[in-house]
């Protein structure tokens, strides 16, 4: 295993990679998404470890995703099957199921205590809000503690992300250790901290153009709901936006493949 230091460039180019082959088969890693999301989702459903159980379950999906990406082209000119793109992806996760599931335990800890950080500055507001699903009204959301909690969560994350970034990757093909994948991981990312950036950046402007374009549909579609009478409009609307979000959650998924590939030989 050789990590390799990559350009700043190559972070805009895995977004378009990883778009590339969202598109190539779109059935396939939509369906794939859902059937993680909703296992996790299943499991924050249970009680008092609900919500544990789900953060423990993130990296399974990362890495099922990240091989789907591998084995959507199984060799140049040629495509593969959906389906045997998603049975690769389940194959996979049994596979390494019992070290994914260690990963995950260390990704649980490590937010848990995020967030047990951040409920220094603010009680534990933001910390119920984003865990345990509390109600956020507009004047909890502009107290200064809350604010505060909220920066100092999304500081702490950042780490905390890159270290399991290419963790679940190094499991799989390198059959690295959970605790030394997330050390490489760590090094890795900030080797290429400026790809990364530039990753990061290119998606954030992806989302909010898509984002605008479904506003603009959903507030049309509303509005001709509301001079028709009825409410389908803004239940279509209600749709478009959750299906929306989820489908290009879908793709960035898809592109960390492209980083992991590059930044390991």
């Amino acid at each position: 295993m050789k990590l390799n230091i990559v350009p700043a460039r190559n972070g805009s180019l895995w977004v378009r990679q990883g778009l590339h082959t969202f598109f190539r088969q779109p059935l396939a890693f939509i369906s794939l998404f859902f059937f993680f999301m909703a296992m996790i989702s299943i499991a924050s459903q249970l009680p008092v470890i609900g919500g544990t159980l789900a953060l423990v379950l993130l990296p399974t999906m990362t890495l099922g995703l990240m091989v789907a990406s591998a084995s959507t082209e199984t060799a140049p000119g040629t495509r593969a099957p959906a389906g045997s793109v998603f049975m690769a992806a389940l194959r996979a996760v049994r596979q390494d199921l019992r070290p994914l599931l260690v990963l995950g335990a260390f990704y649980a800890v490590g937010f848990l205590l995020v967030m047990a950080v951040s409920a220094l500055a603010d009680g534990g507001k933001f910390a119920g809000v984003y865990l345990l699903g509390r109600p956020l009204t507009r004047e909890a959301a502009q107290e200064t503690d809350f604010q505060v909690a909220l920066w100092i969560a999304m500081a702490l994350y950042l780490p905390l992300s890159l270290a399991f970034w290419h963790a679940p990757a190094l499991m799989h093909w390198h059959r690295v250790p959970p605790v030394k994948s997330i050390f490489f991981s760590l090094v890795a990312c900030f080797r290429n901290i400026g790809a990364l950036t530039l990753f990061g950046i290119v998606w954030l402007g992806v989302f909010i153009g898509v984002g605008i374009v479904i506003s603009l549909v959903t507030g049309l579609m509303m509005a001709m709901g509301a001079m028709g009478g009825g409410d389908a409009g803004s239940a279509v609307a209600s749709v478009l936006m959750v299906g929306g979000a989820l489908v290009m959650a879908a793709m960035f998924f898809c592109s960390i493949w492209f980083s992991f590939r590059d930044t390991f030989e």
